[in-house]
């Protein structure tokens, strides 16, 4: 399981919007995210670069701690 802490989710569409980004990213699977505590977990896999993870949040509008 990997973890990512993200900045700036302040409601459950929020989740969903990392959720989404994170589960069209190929190679991860059952994600996971917590508002309340401010991170994403999944499984990878295979290696994912974290410069495409990252990105993927960020085009959602969230930045990664």
């Amino acid at each position: 399981m990997t973890t990512v802490k993200i900045k700036g989710m302040t409601c459950n569409h929020c989740v969903m919007a990392v959720k989404k980004a994170l589960s069209g990213i190929e190679g991860i699977r059952n994600v996971e995210v917590d508002l309340t505590a401010g991170t994403a977990t999944f499984v990878e896999e295979k290696p994912i670069s974290r410069e495409t993870i990252k990105e993927a949040i960020e085009r959602t509008g969230y930045e990664v701690a």
